[in-house]
C-alpha cells in the first residue's frame, strides 16, 4: 500500500491565462528586438561584403581633435542610444572636423534646386544650397559649385530604420540609398537646366574622413551622403555620381 499519493495539480483558468500572456509577451519582445536590430545587422553584413570600407584616409588627429571634442560635447555619443541624436538633423555636425564658413559664398546664385533618384522613387526632392536643417530639405553642403558646373557637389540627406521610411519625409528620405548600384541615375533640376548623373562608386567612411568633400574640377560630380547603419549615426555612406548628359527641363 502506497504511503504517499501525489496528485498532479490542474492549472486554474487564471493561471493558464497568466502563462499564456507571459509567453506571448516574451515572443513579442523577441520579435520587437529582431525588428529593431535586423536592419543594422543586415547592413553591416551587406556593407562588409559589397561596399568598400574606409578607402579614404582620415586627416591627422591633431588637425581635428578640438572640433571633434566640441561636436561630442553637443552630441553626446555617436550611439544609436544617444539622447542627443536629434542634433544630427544639423548638417554641419555630420563631419565635425570640417571648418564651417561664417557666410554663404557670394558667387552662388541659386538658393535651391530639385533632386530625383528614380530607383528610390524620390521625385523632385528639394535641395537647399548652403542649408543646415536636414528635417526640412536635402542640403547642398558647403557650396563652392553648382550641379552642371565642374566641381564636387556634396548633398546630405537623412535616413532611418527601413520600418519608419517615408519617401516624403526628409528625415527618412535616404533610408534606401545603399540599394543604389553603379549606373543608376540621379537627376538634378536647376532653374534653367536639367542634369543627369550616373552612379559610379559607393563606399563607407568614418565622420573624420572629410577628404570625400574635396573638390575635383575635371568634371561635374555629385557626392551624396547619409548616415549608416540604418537608424544610427556611426558612419557615412558615400555615393559618387558623375555627370552623364545635359537635357532641357520638361
Amino acid at each position: 500500500m502506497a504511503v504517499h499519493v501525489y496528485i498532479k495539480e490542474e492549472y486554474t483558468v487564471k493561471k493558464q491565462v497568466i502563462h499564456t500572456i507571459s509567453y506571448i509577451s516574451l515572443i513579442a519582445g523577441a520579435l520587437m528586438l529582431f525588428w529593431s536590430f535586423y536592419p543594422i545587422i543586415s547592413f553591416e553584413l551587406y556593407s562588409r561584403i559589397f561596399i568598400e570600407q574606409n578607402i579614404v584616409s582620415p586627416i591627422p588627429m591633431e588637425n581635428y581633435v578640438s572640433s571633434l571634442k566640441v561636436a561630442n560635447t553637443v552630441l553626446g555619443s555617436n550611439s544609436v542610444y544617444s539622447n542627443n541624436l536629434k542634433d544630427f538633423v544639423q548638417a554641419n555636425l555630420w563631419f565635425p572636423a570640417m571648418p564651417q564658413p561664417t557666410s554663404m559664398p557670394s558667387k552662388i546664385p541659386v538658393n535651391n534646386y530639385l533632386l530625383s533618384i528614380p530607383k528610390l522613387n524620390i521625385i523632385d526632392a528639394k535641395v537647399k544650397v548652403g542649408g543646415d536643417d536636414l528635417s526640412k530639405t536635402l542640403v547642398h553642403y558647403l557650396p563652392t559649385s553648382l550641379p552642371g558646373e565642374k566641381g564636387n557637389v556634396a548633398i546630405f540627406g537623412h535616413s532611418t530604420l527601413p520600418q519608419l521610411y517615408n519617401v516624403k519625409d526628409y528625415k527618412t528620405i535616404f533610408t534606401y540609398l545603399p540599394s543604389l548600384e553603379k549606373g543608376d541615375l540621379i537627376i538634378v533640376k536647376m532653374p534653367d537646366a536639367q542634369y543627369e548623373y550616373q552612379v559610379f562608386d559607393m563606399f563607407v567612411v568614418d565622420p573624420d574622413q572629410i577628404s570625400i568633400l574635396d573638390q575635383k574640377y575635371d568634371s561635374s560630380y555629385l557626392t551624396v551622403v547619409t548616415c549608416v547603419p540604418p537608424g544610427t549615426y556611426w558612419k557615412r555612406l558615400v555615393v559618387r555620381a558623375k555627370i552623364k548628359e545635359l537635357s532641357s527641363p520638361n
